[in-house]
């Protein structure tokens, strides 16, 4: 009898304790989960309209640029311009010695009249010898060798008559003239120097209007089109925006650089634009509704790409690859299509995986009681774990 109410005691203490035990088990796992719960910082995406613009640096570049060289030989007799002035398209710049080359004319045009001369002589020959060899006075031989005489002659003549356009194009080439109507940048020559072929002697400038020359990545190229309009900015006008059209887009990519070769023309009438000076182009493309645009610290480079954490309302993190697009500062233009009512997480979220209890907190590290604005929650601060 003893030993049965032993047993049976055991075993109500043995119930007891299992009973004890199932009470307790859901406060710890209850427990445990609060304790694994991150702390994150959450905001709601903003939604705005947004302008694509391109922004690059490149420099400013005369529309005309030639450097003017000699065509003749012979000494500067007479230097007419001077740096910096202003040039009409045609106008004489420099003379080499038209003097001889007028002389030279003169003597090429004497050497035509003989030459012409000399064959209307020998074709009257050739007409006489022609009519007494059909009168049988003379021989065909005789009549063969007047009709090469002629032949000569007239091959002189075209060779002289070849020698006074020589000569003319030698005497105008002597009074070096602008191409165009610009500005005299350098002057390399003074009067009294002997020139040779092809020796430089100006560089002329068209500085209305003047290019400008930049280079756009690769990804925007397709954005670039003819009759774009371009902001520029100069150091000297820091002040001042320049208005210019897009006139060139380069036909390829330079595979080294992988850019776009641009150009835009700009008016420059006052002549305050100079090539060389360095310039930033600000390239409208488009405005576009409705961009959905995140904090840039949200964003998390992954292996299988660029990643998200959203703040699920059921308390736990999800985690999701998307695309981006544009950077706007410090926000960055979410392309994929993002849950409906979710925030985005944008602090606490390196640590996380798909499905990791979080717990929502303000920056300063308290529980998230509020709706808070997204300037108020990532202020700067730290999240407290």
């Amino acid at each position: 009898m003893l030993r049965s109410n032993t047993v049976r005691w055991l075993l109500i203490f043995s119930l007891a304790l299992s009973a004890a035990a199932l009470s307790g088990c859901p406060q710890n796992k209850q427990g445990s989960k609060i304790d694994m719960a991150k702390p994150v910082v959450a905001v709601s995406p903003t939604v705005r309209d947004v302008e694509d613009r391109i922004d690059a640096t490149g420099g400013l570049v005369a529309k005309e640029q030639a450097e003017v060289a000699s065509e003749v030989a012979g000494q500067v007799t007479e230097v007419l311009v001077d740096e910096g002035e202003k040039l009409k398209e045609g106008q004489l710049l420099l003379s080499i010695d038209p003097q001889r080359r007028t002389l030279q004319l003169a003597d090429a045009k004497a050497m035509l009249s003989e030459a012409r001369a000399a064959q209307e002589e020998a074709a009257r020959q050739r007409n006489r010898l022609k009519l007494l060899h059909a009168k049988g006075a003379i021989s065909r031989a005789a009549l063969d060798k007047a009709r090469t005489s002629l032949d000569t002659a007239s091959a002189r003549l075209e060779a002289s008559q070849a020698r006074v356009g020589v000569a003319e194009r030698a005497l105008r080439d002597s009074n070096v003239r602008a191409p165009f109507a610009g500005l005299i940048a350098r002057r390399k020559v003074s009067r009294g120097d002997f020139v040779r072929v092809a020796e430089p002697l100006f560089e002329i400038v068209e500085l209305d209007p003047v290019e400008v020359e930049f280079h756009v990545a690769e990804r925007d190229s397709a954005r670039v089109a003819q009759g774009q309009s371009v902001a520029v900015r100069v150091a000297p006008y820091p002040n001042q925006v320049f208005q210019g059209t897009v006139t060139v887009i380069s036909p390829v990519i330079d595979s080294r650089t992988r850019t776009l070769r641009v150009k835009a023309l700009i008016p420059n009438p006052d002549g305050r634009l100079r090539p060389g000076l360095f310039a930033r182009v600000d390239l409208g493309v488009a405005l576009r509704i409705g961009v959905v645009l995140v904090p840039e610290e949200a964003v998390l480079m992954r292996a299988d790409g660029q990643v998200v954490y959203l703040a699920g309302t059921d308390g736990f993190a999800k985690r999701l690859v998307v695309q981006t697009g544009t950077h706007r500062k410090g926000m960055v233009e979410i392309l994929s299509k993002l849950p409906a009512g979710l925030d985005i997480i944008v602090r606490g979220q390196s640590e996380l995986v798909d499905g990791t209890p979080i717990s929502r907190r303000n920056a300063d590290g308290t529980l998230e009681n509020k709706k808070l604005s997204v300037a108020e929650r990532i202020q700067p601060g730290t999240v407290s774990k």
